[in-house]
């Protein structure tokens, strides 16, 4: 990611064929969804703790990233690649469905149907669950966004290592529920690590291996 720039599909939609890339942070950033506004962020917080700020092109809530801590992968589908769905929703799916292949997950660990939210939802990516994400026993762990233009669909996926809800909740804006949210989100998520996995490159190597039709990807990492 550069610095202050945004994240989003520039790298990929001239691409006529599948690529996958792995994102990867060298200081601690926070990742806005398309959609969000900059009064979500608490700017002097973000500043004291020297979290820059920077607005991907998908939609949904915000991520913290910090270096080591996270599993962010694009994928990259055109559109007259079988993978393609008109359907928003359904074209998630298979990628909700290669993580829980992937992690050794049972299937249904993917949400279908419409999306679950919560009251901080909007705010925060890991607080509600859309349609390709996967969670076990009802708790989060992969985050799924999308963009989508006319030459294909990018998917953006995440997947904590480890994460600090209450660092998230002081970077936003979250009003006086804000311990409220951090609780919530406790509960509402799980990390790699709680399900065993601690080596970044090792999930990365799995989600690799477990492509639909692997041989068939272009690999563009690293993307900074």
């Amino acid at each position: 990611m550069s610095a202050g720039g945004p994240v989003g599909p520039d790298a990929f939609r001239g691409l006529g064929h599948r690529a996958l890339a792995v994102r990867r942070v060298d200081r601690p950033t926070l990742v806005l969804g398309s959609t969000q506004p900059a009064s979500v962020v608490d700017h002097q917080e973000a500043a004291r703790r020297a979290v820059r700020v920077v607005r991907r092109r998908s939609g949904g809530g915000a991520v913290l990233l910090r270096p080591g801590t996270a599993v962010w992968v694009d994928a990259w589908v055109p559109r007259q690649d079988p993978l393609w769905d008109d359907d928003v929703g359904r074209s998630a799916e298979w990628v909700g469905r290669w993580w829980a292949a992937a992690l050794a997950l049972p299937a249904s660990s993917v949400h279908h149907g419409p999306p679950l939210h919560s009251a901080w939802s909007r705010a925060v990516c890991f607080a509600g669950i859309a349609p390709g994400e996967v969670a076990v026993s009802n708790r989060k762990v992969v985050g799924v966004a999308q963009w989508r233009g006319r030459e294909g669909a990018l998917s953006q996926s995440l997947a904590y290592l480890a994460v600090d809800w209450a660092e998230v909740a002081a970077l936003l804006q979250l009003g006086p529920e804000r311990h409220q949210a951090v609780s919530a989100l406790g509960r509402a998520t799980v990390t790699l690590r709680d399900l065993g996995l601690d080596d970044a490159d090792e999930v990365v190597r799995r989600l690799t291996a477990a492509l639909p039709g692997p041989g068939s990807w272009a690999r563009l990492d690293p993307i900074p």
